[in-house]
């Protein structure tokens, strides 16, 4: 890896999605991520917090425009790859995000590197897209992309906008595109859970989702579609069954955000997120094609 970029290893935390209710006052102070110490970085500290059991803080990397108006008096508040960039730390504002599919509801497998892009993480070359003009994934990290379903390229989702989110735990797409899923799979919704079940004959016969981005195709399999089983009693479920990571995102497409990329679809690709471009890149891993699940 090259020298001048900076990694931070992480825990990953599964099916404990954290509570945006917070209060508090923005300050000041210095910050350590890896080898890099950022200074006059803005925090916000929490008077009062809801639903952060176990969790000490949030580390938002952006967008920046997303923190316009989150303070009295201020407009936007510098991310801490924004501050590392303007100190002179880094010599980019890119952001690699490696994860690793995982049966434990907490693994410490995770990778942030500030600056660059760690290459031991990703096989292939990285497809970079440009953010999408289409409000309102446009102010987050929003692309453009298709999905189709197995060999025959059958049409879940039509070309659309949509945002990568390290924060949401399944794959979400737009109700009609759920509708198309849940017919190809013959998945039938579990009221515990919220998901889809599948039967293990239905299981064998589950064919790939192709996330088509960039004019590459970044292929999830059907082990990849599923709930790791080992987690099944965790959510609810009992340990024999099978559940699938796609779920509904309650709007029809057209919406301007018809899909989010979650957690579970970035365990098993690489993604960069550049925000001086701004950009969002994918790329295969040694961890694309296992058989955690």
């Amino acid at each position: 890896m090259d020298p001048a970029l900076s990694l931070v290893r992480f825990a990953c935390q599964k099916l404990s999605p954290l509570s945006d209710a917070l209060s508090g006052r923005l300050v000041e102070d210095q910050v350590a991520l890896g080898n890099l110490t950022i200074s006059n970085q803005g925090i916000g500290a929490a008077l009062l917090s809801e639903g952060f059991d176990g969790v000490d803080g949030i580390l938002g990397i952006g967008p920046t425009d997303l923190t316009q108006d989150t303070t009295t008096g201020l407009g936007t508040v510098p991310t801490v790859t924004d501050n590392a960039f303007s100190q002179g730390l880094i010599t980019s504002k890119e952001v690699g995000i490696s994860f690793t599919p995982s049966n434990q509801t907490t693994a410490t497998n995770g990778e942030l590197t500030f600056g660059g892009i760690d290459s031991s993480k990703f096989v292939g070359e990285i497809t970079f897209v440009p953010i999408t003009t289409t409000s309102p994934s446009s102010e987050f990290v929003g692309i453009d992309q298709s999905i189709t379903y197995g060999t025959a390229n059958m049409p879940v989702l039509e070309q659309t906008a949509g945002i990568a989110d390290t924060g949401t735990t399944l794959i979400m797409i737009a109700s009609d595109a759920f509708a198309t899923y849940e017919g190809l799979t013959g998945g039938v919704m579990d009221e515990t859970t919220g998901l889809l079940m599948i039967t293990p004959t239905q299981f064998a016969n589950l064919q790939s989702l192709f996330f088509n981005i960039g004019g590459t195709a970044f292929e999830l399999t059907p082990n990849a579609q599923i709930f790791p089983r080992a987690l099944n009693t965790a959510i609810g479920g009992s340990a024999d069954d099978i559940f699938l990571i796609v779920g509904n995102l309650g709007t029809e497409s057209g919406s301007g955000m018809d899909f989010i990329n979650g957690f579970a679809f970035l365990e098993r690709f690489f993604f960069v997120w550049d925000s001086s471009t701004p950009r969002a890149g994918f790329a295969q891993t040694p961890f694309t094609f296992t058989e955690t699940n």
